[in-house]
Parts: structure tokens; C-alpha cells; sequence
């Protein structure tokens, strides 16, 4: 997907504080890297937009899936100035689970009937439908994530290349992990052993696309785990 799985949040987020969501290089309106790039290249990245937009700090970051590696990576990089982490799910995945979400991952051929969209579809549906997103939502959502072409596969492959404990016992910032009811409900209980000042907030009742199905609510979760002193 792109930054639109954050619009309807940052635009309510937006209402007290700066609120910017950012296309993944390769994803979205974003240039596609020329070389296959790691979650520190994409953290690399999010640094330079930080910077493009003249924030001095402090700022408080947030990531989705992939996403919450690339938080943690940017979060050591820069200390001093990422205040606070919000991380949706946190992918702490053995060796053998890494191995079958490789294989899940693969990239997707083209084909001439359109398989090759069907099969995104058919994932994409199957992982968004419920927990309060209907059939017009999910289908509005879906061409954001075509925008990233036949090279979507290359941020799964930076996550499931990335070091097995996310980085999070370096971290040392305050850390919010939202536990929403997807496929990595299983796997982000593991942070809480591994994160040195965080907790996490299971929600049975989200699941992927509730930012959108949700919006209210989860502004309200992060902006009071944000405006703590």
C-alpha cells in the first residue's frame, strides 16, 4: 500500500500538530530505488523527508507492518530527535517463519488474462474485508496498492532480510505497539519481552484497514499515547 492507509487518520491527527504520511520508495507516487534496498535504506529515506520538511525535532513517527521496521531503524539512527513510536503489529518472526512468509511473498508475474491481478485482489480482499470495512471500502483502497507495480514484493523482502528482533532493545524512546486482529496478531506479543521502555495494546476488535474503519478512535489512542509528558 502507499501513505493512503493514513489519510482519514492524519487528517483528524492533523488538527492539533503537524501530520505527514509518506509513499515508501517504490510505493505510491514514490520513485522505485534503483537498487533492492533494506529497511535501512527506507529509513534512510523517512531521514530525508524529515529533513526536506525542516523539522528540527522533536518528532513522533509511526509504522505500519514493514513500516514498524522502518520506524525502529530511524528511531536508532536518529535518537535524539524521534521523541516517541507508535508501531502498528510488530513482524518478530523465528527462521522457519520467515521461510514461509518468503515463499508466501514472491513476486507476481504478469500474465495476459489478468491473473496476476486477480491474485492481488483476491489477497487484498481477503485480508481487509471485516472488522468494519465492507466490500466498496476495500475495493476503493485497492488501486493504491497496484501503484506499486510488480516491485510491491521488495518491501517484504527488506523485512523478512532485517534482523529478527526489529532493533527494539536499542531503542530506547517510548514505544506504543497496537496488536490489531491481522496476520501478525500471533507474532507481535513477542515485542513486549524485547522493548525496553513500551507496551502493547491489543485490539481483537481492529483489523487491517482500521484507520479507515476505526479513524476516530485510533486518532484518539495515538494522540493520548503522544501527548504524554
Amino acid at each position: 500500500m502507499s501513505g493512503r492507509i493514513y489519510a482519514r487518520f492524519i487528517a483528524q491527527m492533523g488538527e492539533d500538530r503537524l501530520a505527514v504520511a509518506v509513499d515508501t520508495p517504490g510505493f505510491g507516487m514514490s520513485d522505485t530505488p534503483e537498487e533492492l534496498p533494506e529497511i535501512s535504506d527506507y529509513a534512510r529515506a523517512m531521514a530525508a523527508v524529515i529533513d526536506a520538511l525542516g523539522i528540527e525535532g522533536p518528532v513522533d513517527i509511526m509504522g505500519y507492518h514493514t513500516g514498524s521496521l522502518i520506524a525502529c531503524d530511524l528511531a536508532r539512527m536518529r535518537p535524539e530527535q524521534i521523541r516517541r513510536i507508535v508501531l502498528v503489529s510488530a513482524p518478530l518472526l523465528n527462521d522457519e517463519e520467515r521461510a514461509a512468509m518468503r515463499s508466501l511473498y514472491q513476486p507476481i508475474l504478469p500474465s495476459l488474462d489478468g491473473e496476476h491481478v486477480m491474485k492481488r485482489w483476491r489477497s487484498f480482499s481477503h485480508h481487509n474485508l471485516g472488522h468494519g470495512l465492507d466490500l466498496e471500502a476495500v475495493a476503493d483502497m485497492f488501486p493504491d496498492g497496484l501503484l506499486g507495480r510488480n516491485r510491491a514484493w521488495y518491501g517484504h523482502r527488506a523485512a523478512f532480510n532485517h534482523q529478527p528482533d526489529m532493533g527494539l532493545p536499542e531503542v530506547k524512546q517510548p514505544i506504543m505497539v497496537i496488536n490489531p486482529d491481522d496476520d501478525l496478531v500471533q507474532f507481535t506479543p513477542r515485542a513486549a519481552a524485547l522493548m525496553v521502555d513500551g507496551h502493547i495494546v491489543d485490539k481483537p476488535e481492529w483489523g487491517h484497514g482500521f484507520l479507515d474503519a476505526s479513524t476516530s478512535d485510533a486518532v484518539a489512542l495515538v494522540r493520548d499515547f503522544l501527548d504524554r509528558e
